[in-house]
């Protein structure tokens, strides 16, 4: 994100270094962002979306 110093990277930085949470942001397309990473869920991380209203999944 420029000017905000925030490193962007791959979601292959994720499967190195699995988070406890990953917070999605695009509400309307979380369904699809779990889908494609399955795998983190498996292994233990908690999906968080908070529009249109909280949900921990």
């Amino acid at each position: 994100m420029p000017g905000s110093h925030i490193p962007i990277r791959p979601p292959t930085a994720l499967r190195d270094d699995p988070p406890d949470e990953v917070l999605i942001l695009p509400w309307n397309i979380a369904d699809e962002v779990k889908a494609q990473l399955a795998d983190l869920a498996e292994r233990g991380t908690c999906f968080v979306t908070a529009v249109p209203k909280l949900q921990l999944a």
